[in-house]
């Protein structure tokens, strides 16, 4: 039987901007749970809950002081469980966030930890001695800027932090560790979720010689220095994989579950460990990466980085998204200066369904929500504040859900929010997108109904047709049906010549004249035929 996991389109909540209930301005569970006939009605199969763990928020919930605890700020244990009942009951699955390669400094586990170097837990985290010359002990850096290495008085000792100085590694060299992190996921299994999507899945690992990184291939030095270094010994390491089939182990015990990590790495790297390490079927069930959350949005980018995982990874399986929470929103991040964002959206949610594995998709991104522009005074982010205004940071994509434009905030809070509701966001309100035959919602809802009803795109082998830029046409053939999606990446009208036979199908933006296919600007179609035919396509010049 096929997992339900493979062909699974996931929904990611970002608690804190999807609805408030309490009028405190940050959203809740129970808000959540308000909304969930919203997210059953696009058409996806899985609902994915960001943080919403005790912490004291120094990094958005991602600095977790207790990995069963709820933030109060987001609700109760009880409303986790009543959130999970109703997604059920609309045959949604829930996953939740596990941020497992670092904690906050104020978890339980590290207090007692830093506070000796002989303690039960005095290896639960990295800890180091400095150099002769009392700098740190080696050159590794944080990815929010500066060393990852953080001077303790107590211990007289360096611990390590590939993040904010107030999020230190766990080690994961200690048997003892690792059982007490399986233990917390097992409380969480317990309760009923349907799987975890684990964040920066490898980070876990980190070589215990503490060797140097060496230097990146760099051309030009880039702004944050974390990138001028080829991290081939703060992370990926070999150990990893062991980590990873410990949790696989665990999750199988509990029948159909899943798995999905996050790999964070630069470049093909990334499309290589995400085929690594969701090989076999004792790893990880998914992954993805921040490949498709760049501004490339060539033919060839994206093509690239689909062959890449299939032919790498034969029995691996991937997750395709174009935003999440860590990033510009693609309808901000593609549009050309001056173009129709709302065009970009219609297309990319159409480009989206035509590629193999799981897809993932940002709240939001339904509405055709674009980046908030957020004032320094507004900043939240405050991980990345060194790096304003080069760059500004995470809040842009993490203000609120836009539900009603009459209401305050456009519905999502009486308070006042924790990021600000601005007018172009409010202008993308669910009430409003909702009245719309021709909205980006519409275009979602018809294009997840296709994907779900055509076996070619769920199931079927992938091929590439060789077109210049900026068309990308790819092929999905199953049991002697191919369905051949066409898109013009552009702003600028293309024109196709076609040999063979086929007939348009589904949702487009295009027009067949004879054996002339003309894409307007993010112009879109697809073509069904049989697998006896070829498609052969020419680029021509383009229309007028």
């Amino acid at each position: 039987m096929r997992e339900w996991w493979r062909d699974a389109v996931i929904y990611q909540v970002y608690p804190r901007s999807f609805q408030d209930t309490t009028g405190n301005g940050v959203g809740d569970l129970n808000g959540i749970t308000q909304r969930l006939d919203h997210i059953a009605s696009l058409g996806v199969d899985v609902v994915w809950l960001s943080p919403f763990f005790t912490s004291p928020d120094r990094d958005m919930g991602y600095d977790v002081s207790d990995y069963t605890g709820v933030n109060p700020l987001f609700g109760t244990i009880a409303d986790f469980d009543c959130l999970i009942a109703r997604a059920h009951d609309l045959d949604l699955k829930v996953i939740i966030d596990q941020v497992l390669s670092h904690t906050s400094d104020q978890h339980p586990w590290f207090v007692e930890s830093r506070a000796s170097r002989g303690n039960p837990k005095a290896d639960w985290y990295v800890w180091a001695d400095p150099k002769p010359d009392g700098t740190p002990p080696n050159n590794w850096l944080s990815v929010f800027g500066g060393s990852a290495w953080q001077f303790d008085t107590r211990r007289k000792q360096y611990y390590l932090h590939n993040f904010l100085t107030e999020q230190p590694d766990l080690n994961f060299h200690c048997p003892a560790m690792v059982d007490a992190l399986l233990e917390t996921m097992r409380f969480w299994l317990d309760r009923g979720v349907d799987g975890f999507r684990l964040d920066t899945v490898n980070f876990f690992v980190h070589d215990p010689a503490l060797r140097d990184n060496p230097p990146s291939d760099w051309k030009d030095f880039p702004n944050n220095p974390y990138e001028a270094q080829a991290h081939i010994h703060s992370k990926t390491q070999p150990h990893n994989l062991t980590v990873l089939r410990r949790m696989r182990a665990l999750t199988d015990e509990y029948g159909p579950t899943m798995m999905i990590g996050e790999v964070g790495d630069m470049g093909q790297r990334q499309v290589e460990i995400m085929g690594e390490y969701t090989a076999g079927a004792d790893k990880l069930h998914m992954a993805y990466s921040f490949a498709m959350l760049s501004h490339d949005q060539s033919a060839g980018h994206f093509r690239r980085c689909i062959e890449g995982f299939l032919q790498g990874a034969i029995d691996g399986w991937p997750c395709w998204s174009f935003s999440n929470h860590d990033v510009q929103r693609h309808t901000t991040r593609w549009a050309k200066p001056g173009e129709n964002e709302t065009a970009v959206a219609r297309q990319a949610i159409n480009l989206l369904i035509a590629f193999p594995g799981a897809l993932g998709l940002y709240q939001g991104e339904e509405l055709g929500q674009i980046e908030t522009d957020i004032a320094f005074q507004e900043l939240r982010d405050t991980a990345n504040i060194a790096f304003w205004p080069e760059y500004k940071g995470r809040d842009g994509c993490r203000t609120p859900m836009t539900w009603d434009h009459t209401a305050p905030n456009a519905g999502f809070s009486t308070g006042e929010p924790w990021l600000p509701v601005k007018a172009p966001q409010a202008q993308r309100a669910l009430d409003l997108v909702e009245k719309q035959n021709d909205s980006v919602l519409a275009s979602y809802r018809v294009a997840l109904a296709f994907r779900r009803a055509r076996p070619e795109l769920r199931l079927g082998s992938t091929t590439f047709h060789d077109l210049p830029e900026p068309i990308l046409a790819i092929s999905r053939s199953h049991e002697g049906q191919v369905l051949t999606g066409i898109f013009n990446l552009t702003d600028q009208p293309q024109d196709l010549h076609l040999t063979g036979q086929a007939i348009a199908t589904g949702p487009q933006h295009a027009t067949l004249h004879a054996d002339i296919i003309r894409l307007p600007a993010r112009g879109y179609v697809y073509l069904a035929s049989d697998t006896a035919l070829t498609l052969a396509m020419e680029l021509q010049t383009a229309v007028a």
